[in-house]
């Protein structure tokens, strides 16, 4: 009974607000972490989904970048409702127009996703495009890990090296560009030294990053940078002390949660990934398309999402 079908009223746009008829969404770990932590309040209902392409239905009185008609994508705010409905409010700011060349279903794989890996990669990283070195991804064929492996290989110099634990998940890594792929479920480090590396400059844990740890701290080299999405019940990063190791917790929410005054960088940073997309250098990760928007079709979604079986993203469109 966590998920149900309910009507409510239409959002109406103010401010700085978007309201956006929703053609399709997808589905994210963050979807399930919700689901199962956060209760609404005062009986009113929680709309999951941050995920979104979709038409702008009317715009607020402060909006300057949008107007009635556009195709728009983008994740939203989770201290806001979701996209898992009908129409939906966001503030502009972290909205771009959609990818001209791709469908609604294709493109809504990519926005969550799309700002994380890039706000790891060149926010939090600062990684420059000609910069040489080596960039381990833990989890490559998850969701982040399939957009972050395309965006370091489009706009980087680096050696790419994902891991994943299934031939179909390995194929899946090797098809986005990765130059290496090795299995986390067996030993990373001798995997790493038969690579020829002794150890890697960036490392992005993007699952399971208390399992690794032992391995991470290991095989990250000197005055490197770590970075990791997941929540850990402990992390103990002193052992990175010794290396000199910068450590980089990557939110997306972060902006939105705190309205910071760099908000409109995930305008930007979405504009370019559409460009990215309709030049062909960037595909969408979707590899599920689960059908009509609807509480029966979500929950075979995050059941599959839990499952930890999935591969790219689960996508739903229409009511």
């Amino acid at each position: 009974n966590a998920l149900m079908d309910v009507k409510l009223l239409k959002p109406v746009a103010t401010g700085s607000d978007l309201l956006v008829k929703i053609e399709a969404v997808s589905v994210n770990p963050v979807d399930c972490k919700i689901r199962k932590t956060v209760n609404p309040i005062n009986n009113e209902h929680k709309i999951l989904g941050w995920d979104a392409v979709g038409v702008v239905e009317s715009i607020g009185d402060q909006v300057s970048m949008f107007k009635e008609g556009d195709k728009v994508w983008y994740a939203g705010a989770i201290n806001r409702q979701g996209a898992n409905s009908q129409y939906h409010l966001v503030n502009e700011k972290i909205v771009s127009l959609a990818p001209k060349t791709i469908d609604s279903v294709t493109a809504a794989a990519l926005p969550l996703t799309s700002i994380t890996a890039w706000e790891l990669l060149f926010d939090r990283f600062n990684i420059e495009a000609d910069e040489q070195g080596c960039l381990l991804i833990i989890g490559a064929s998850g969701g982040v890990g399939s957009v972050m492996v395309q965006l370091a290989k489009q706009l980087t110099n680096l050696t790419i090296i994902g891991t994943a634990s299934r031939p179909e998940t390995q194929d899946w890594v090797k098809s986005l560009g990765a130059d290496h792929v090795i299995d986390h479920s067996k030993d990373l480090i001798s995997q790493l030294s038969e690579l020829g590396y002794d150890s890697v400059n960036y490392l992005a844990s993007l699952t399971h990053t208390a399992a690794h740890m032992e391995a991470i701290i290991e095989m990250i080299a000197p005055q490197g940078k770590f970075g990791l999405i997941d929540d850990a019940d402990v992390l103990d990063i002193m052992p990175f002390k010794r290396k000199c190791v910068s450590v980089h917790w990557e939110f997306m929410f972060t902006r939105s949660l705190f309205a910071t005054g760099d908000m409109i960088e995930q305008h930007k940073l979405l504009a370019e990934v559409a460009k990215l997309i309709d030049s062909g250098l960037l595909k969408s990760t979707v590899a599920n398309n689960f059908g009509t928007i609807n509480a029966e079709n979500l929950l075979k979604a995050h059941a599959l999402l839990e499952s930890g079986k999935s591969k790219g993203k689960i996508v739903l469109s229409g009511f």
